[in-house]
């Protein structure tokens, strides 16, 4: 499990170094508003979605799960919470998706992401573990909203 986490970071970071470098001074200004501390860095809560116990093959059922779970996606980023959200392609591990959760607490993102329909009717599970990443990481996603086909390509 280390070693996903690990990988996606060095990704996740790796796609940051090929951007241009030019000199940027400290903005403090900018700082404050992220909540960054003074390394520009701040907590986050990195959760790992995963199938969960409910095996249900009703497809009325599962596809207004997902599309429940798809428009609490949205929600989640229109307010804020939610920075980074997408699926995870076939694997071994039983890896669905991913979310980057813009709160420091465990506690807190367990209780947010109890709203989620795919994870109260247990389709899906989150494991949820704490991330220290850039604050600028808002800036990324924070004038972009999430767009959700009307037929999700993925298949649940």
């Amino acid at each position: 499990m280390k070693k996903i986490i690990a990988f996606i970071a060095a990704i996740f970071f790796a796609s940051f170094s090929h951007a241009q470098i030019s000199e940027t001074k400290y903005d403090s200004a900018l700082a404050k508003k992220l909540n960054a501390d003074d390394y520009g860095m701040k907590n986050y809560v990195f959760v790992i979605l995963k199938s969960g116990s409910n095996t249900s093959e009703d497809k009325e059922v599962k596809d207004s799960v997902f599309k429940g779970h798809l428009k609490n996606i949205q929600r989640l980023a229109n307010i804020h919470k939610l920075i980074v959200a997408g699926p995870f392609g076939e694997n071994t591990g039983d890896f669905r998706g991913l979310f980057i959760l813009n709160m420091g607490s465990i506690d807190e993102a367990k209780k947010l992401l109890e709203t989620g329909p795919a994870i109260k009717a247990s389709y899906l599970k989150p494991e949820l573990y704490p991330w220290y990443g850039s604050a600028a990481l808002q800036e990324v996603s924070g004038s972009r909203r999430i767009k959700t086909a009307k037929k999700s390509i993925l298949t649940f």
